[in-house]
């Protein structure tokens, strides 16, 4: 695998990507000389004055050149400014997401790219080379190279006051570190003695895996290196309990909360909180150019104002953003397209990358033992399954735009197949009730509602945080078909933090929620959401706490379909030819299927995407994906631009 080589013509499985993903396809390593240099607008009053350098010496000597006529886009402009609403001040750590300057990110076919990385190598798997672009440099100017890598590795994952835990987990393969070589001031290398498939993922995530710090910035709070009196000056200013915490807080690349912190990205907060608004300015280091000269990003300026999470869609609505998709729902739409005219905007409808916008789990490890056995019999969930009729849930609470399907991957995902969307999702009443009685739930007491193995009634109570009205629209649709076949739903609301706690101690026999969080799976998607690793898997929670805990707690995955997917998993996991992995998955994907592990309803849900109509670039059609894609970061904000 290389990062410099030509990008593959698009699957038509992946197609759907080219209107808005085609910006990445132009994304070519060009020598700064190649193209003609201009001098942003909004910098020249510095550079004239000798406070900043000239374009031509803030780029690394192979910026990234993106020919917009190339990609059927509109070159832009520098200069101006946008605003979008955020529900707290914390979220304006998503500014890193829409950003998404990444060493290695996503190409058009879902494969890698590299970014801020002039290139990479990955050798069986386990071996990664990475090299950085001579000349980068922090948006502060201090020159960008392997020193920070070092610092990050050595200072900071190796420190134990600083990670007590040790480093991160995606840095380990088998509880094994990496073997860490700085080879010069622009290569690094990663080795494992087995292949260490997260690490490309984590690099490309939204919220991604930093394999680097700004040394030379972070040093005055290292214990190693600052001066124990200015140091112990900072802490008690500060209010932290030691140099460790305030290093761990004036650190984080993510959460954009530091305006002194020099990034990498195409905009840098110039706001301390705590505020109401927040300025995000362009760094004038950015590695990213277009092809006429001009540096990205276009924009000067991305304000975040902050409003209750409650009132968004209403400001939204009245003209106040200039691009949301945050805090905007489907059954927000209609209110949304009635103040399109009036307030210069337009609404664009993004599906979603969810397997499902709602799925059912039945509880595999529920504490209730006779709905613990009903949930691991195949015939009840796939019973279940047949009695939802998911036409009618479309229509009435989706007006017919989102598409039935069981909890799987996405039409879009090139591993996808339709058998597994329609599998046991046909709305087949006389087939649902064939089954109940197989397993011989055939008693009924005088409403019709089938008594279970210990005389009780079959009353299912699932369980939801309550966050969504689509999602109680749903579920009493669905209580209306399982009527039919003598199943009673029932619901119960609590808090998200209490809901999964309930559903982790086994006390909930079945709950409701998103199905798998990204359904664009492809040969190179770490399969995690397909394994009982996790105990967020709401249809096996134990299973997972005993992966995560090492036995010490939950329970040990004990059915066949269960260990199948184990076994996938660790297969894909030591796997290194894309093929054959493809083929894992393929396989896991059939399981879950046949299996019924979850009761999808639909997917491709649209999202509500605002956009004012001078802001141009932002395509018309994408997909809203946390992961892969960064909601709207794969489609490359620095060349979003608004008029005059």
């Amino acid at each position: 695998m290389t990062g410099v080589s030509p990008l593959v013509a698009l699957r038509p499985a992946c197609r759907w990507l080219a209107a808005g993903l085609l910006v990445l396809s132009a994304l070519i390593a060009a020598e700064a000389g190649a193209v003609d240099l201009q001098e942003t607008p909004m910098l020249a009053d510095a550079v004239a004055a000798g406070t900043l350098p000239p374009v031509a010496e803030r780029l690394p000597a192979d910026p990234v050149v993106v020919d917009m006529a190339a990609t059927g886009r509109e070159q832009g402009r520098s200069g101006g400014q946008i605003s979008w609403i955020a529900g707290r001040a914390r979220d304006i750590r998503i500014m890193n997401v829409y950003g998404y300057a990444r060493l290695v990110g996503y190409a058009p076919d879902l494969t890698f790219q590299a970014d801020i990385l002039e290139s990479f190598e990955v050798e069986e798997g386990r071996i990664f080379t990475f090299h950085l672009r001579p000349g980068h440099r922090w948006s502060d100017g201090e020159p960008f190279t392997t020193e920070d890598f070092r610092y990050q590795w050595f200072d900071v994952e190796l420190n134990p006051e600083l990670k007590p835990f040790g480093p991160d987990t995606r840095l380990l393969v088998n509880g094994e570190q990496p073997e860490v070589e700085i080879l010069d001031d622009v290569t690094v290398r990663y080795t494992w003695s087995e292949p260490n498939p997260d690490l490309l993922p984590a690099l490309a995530a939204a919220r991604p895996l930093y394999l680097y710090a700004p040394a030379h910035y972070m040093r005055q709070f290292h214990g190693d290196y600052a001066d124990p009196d200015a140091l112990a000056a900072i802490v008690a200013e500060s209010g932290a309990r030691d140099w460790a915490a305030v290093h761990t807080l004036r650190g984080d690349l993510y959460d954009a909360d530091n305006p002194d912190l020099p990034v990498l990205q195409p905009w840098r907060n110039t706001t301390t909180p705590p505020s109401e608004r927040f300025v995000f300015e362009r760094n004038p280091y950015y590695h990213r150019v277009d092809s006429t000269g001009l540096q990205l990003p276009y924009l000067d300026r991305v304000i975040v104002n902050i409003s209750d999470s409650g009132l968004i869609a209403a400001k939204v609505g009245s003209g106040e953003a200039d691009l949301q998709a945050r805090h905007l729902r489907f059954d927000t739409y209609t209110f949304l397209k009635e103040g399109e005219a009036r307030n210069n905007y337009t609404v664009h409808l993004w599906p979603t990358a969810l397997g499902a916008d709602l799925a059912l789990y039945p509880n595999m490890n529920a504490e209730d033992p006779v709905m613990r056995e009903l949930n691991r019999d195949v015939r009840f969930r796939r019973a279940l399954s047949l009695a939802i009729d998911r036409d009618e849930i479309n229509q009435v609470i989706y007006y017919g735009l989102a598409t039935p399907s069981q909890n799987t991957a996405l039409p879009q995902s090139p591993l996808y197949d339709p058998a597994r969307a329609e599998a046991w999702a046909e709305f087949d009443l006389d087939q649902a009730n064939a089954l109940l009685d197989e397993i011989g739930l055939t008693e009924r007491d005088g409403r019709g509602i089938r008594l279970r193995p210990d005389g009780q009634p079959l009353e299912i109570i699932v369980e939801t945080a309550g966050e969504r009205t689509e999602e109680a629209d749903m579920l009493e649709l669905i209580a209306d078909t399982w009527r039919q076949i003598g199943v009673a739903l029932y619901t119960n609301t609590s808090q998200r933090d209490v809901f999964r706690t309930r559903v982790f101690a086994g006390e909930v026999a079945m709950s409701a929620w998103f199905g798998f969080d990204n359904a664009l799976f492809t040969a190179d998607t770490v399969p995690a959401e397909l394994a009982p690793v996790d105990q967020s898997w709401l249809q096996y929670p134990k299973w997972g706490q005993f992966v995560q805990t090492g036995g010490e707690a939950g329970e040990a995955v004990d059915m066949p379909f269960g260990e199948s997917l184990m076994d996938l998993y660790d297969e894909w996991r030591v796997t290194v030819d894309r093929d054959h992995r493809a083929e894992i998955l393929e396989e896991m994907l059939d399981i879950h299927a046949d299996q019924v592990t979850s009761i999808g309803i639909v997917q491709g849900v649209l999202q509500p995407v605002v956009v004012r109509n001078t802001l141009h670039n932002v395509p018309e059609l994408g997909i809203y994906s946390w992961d892969p894609g960064g909601h709207f970061g794969i489609y490359r904000p620095d060349t979003f631009w608004i008029e005059p």
